[in-house]
């Protein structure tokens, strides 16, 4: 990584590889900032995702750099915001956007898969927020976004640890929010809906096959769930991936204290308008169920009070 000391905003965005964090680096550098887009082996499988941003960065003539960090490993995190704090003199921005999923039933997944599971998508935020908080506490100033996923408010069948890991995460940014209200440091929650980014083909399966068998009766759902999710993302209606690193460039770019707790990012997913003392988390969810088939899924009624 080369000498970058600079006067300009600067931004950290983990999983920039592909996806929400490879836009979000983007776009966040062709709007001035000074940006590091992190990924794991960078001189690795992400070799090649690391030399066309540094392109990019080349071809554009913007403040697009690469570091290696990795989430679920506390010397790489610490690693790599010692050496953009050194280069470049200041963190204003992180996006803990890196993270991935499963797709089965909750009991198939072994233990060990779902620590993986939350280390990558709840303790590797706070891994790299711990990281960053000093500095921006020196600074008097930072904000901190964090990625969910309308996953963070509605659980599907055959999601069930993905989904918690981003409520988990949902709870972990409120939390900080309140703590952080009093150094001028703001946390802001990303709640995209369904998106075509590579993390639906990077989905892990169940580790445990004897428990998954058990579950033949409802494989139907699964399919058609997975059915729908394609068609979903494929789509002429689909959303475009750039919405989500547009929202996060704009609460960026908000005055600081003045930044929603959450924003929705997307079509799909987001809570429908519905009568008083409804809850619209609950009947997006019946609504999905429903349209996906499984709607012999649904046992208790949506509260009306």
């Amino acid at each position: 990584m080369t000498e970058t000391t600079t006067d300009k905003k600067v931004a950290l965005v983990t999983g920039a590889s592909s996806g929400f964090g490879r836009l979000t680096a983007e776009t966040l550098a062709r709007r001035g900032y000074c940006v590091f887009a992190s990924m794991r082996n960078v001189d690795g499988r992400n070799s090649r995702a690391a030399s066309e941003i540094l392109e990019l960065a080349k071809t554009e003539d913007i403040d697009l750099h690469v570091v290696e960090l990795d989430v679920t490993d506390d010397a790489s995190v610490d690693a790599a915001v010692h050496a953009i704090v050194s280069d470049a003199g200041r963190i204003d921005v992180v996006v803990n956007n890196a993270g991935g999923g499963g797709m089965g039933p909750a009991e198939s997944f072994t233990v060990q898969q779902v620590i993986q599971q939350f280390d990558q998508n709840y303790v590797g935020p706070h891994r790299v927020s711990r990281a960053v908080l000093p500095h921006m506490r020196r600074q008097k100033s930072g904000l901190i976004v964090n990625v969910t996923s309308t996953a963070g408010k509605i659980s599907m069948p055959f999601m069930g640890h993905y989904a918690a890991s981003k409520h988990a995460l949902e709870a972990l940014s409120e939390a900080y929010s309140f703590e952080l209200a009093d150094q001028n440091i703001d946390v802001a929650i990303v709640e995209p809906g369904a998106f075509p980014t590579p993390i639906i083909n990077k989905m892990v399966e169940p580790g445990d096959k004897e428990a998954m068998a058990g579950y033949a009766p409802s494989m139907d759902i699964l399919q058609k769930f997975g059915e729908g999710m394609g068609e979903m993302l494929s789509g002429p209606d689909a959303d475009d991936p750039q919405v989500v690193a547009d929202t996060i460039t704009a609460l960026a770019e908000m005055p600081a204290g003045e930044r929603p707790l959450r924003t929705v990012a997307g079509r799909v997913f987001a809570a429908p308008t519905v009568a008083e003392g409804e809850d619209p988390y609950a009947v997006r969810q019946r609504e999905l169920l429903t349209g996906i088939g499984a709607a012999r899924m649904l046992k208790t009624p949506v509260a009306t009070s």
